[in-house]
């Protein structure tokens, strides 16, 4: 099993959530967050006075998938979070040992 966080732009996220979906996801965890990248944020004016936006908000998927659905799940973040500029965000892929649900006690693939 591989746990898939991606950070994308808040206006992307319908459409990476609906591409997930339409790949057979059927679980994700979803945050809105805040955070800077190589770019450090911005600087924007509010009532002639300048002021520095170093945080900016982003929205955090979590998904824990099985490995064969991977590759298809990272493409469809990547054809519909990517706009070609700075800021687009990142994906991570950690590898799970196991996973339990909670009500059942299901172990491994069967948890998610």
């Amino acid at each position: 099993m591989t746990k898939i966080e991606a950070i994308v732009q808040p206006n992307r996220f319908e459409a990476v959530k609906q591409s997930l979906i339409d790949i057979g996801v059927e679980g994700m965890t979803i945050s809105e967050v805040r955070g800077h990248g190589r770019q450090k944020g911005h600087k924007e004016s509010y009532r002639g006075g300048e002021y520095s936006v170093d945080l900016l908000p982003k929205v955090k998927f979590e998904v824990v998938l099985e490995d064969k659905i991977v590759d298809r799940a990272v493409d469809a973040i990547l054809s519909t979070a990517a706009t070609g500029k700075i800021g687009d965000g990142k994906i991570f892929l950690y590898k799970v040992e196991e996973a339990i649900r909670i009500r059942s006690q299901e172990r491994g693939a069967a948890a998610i």
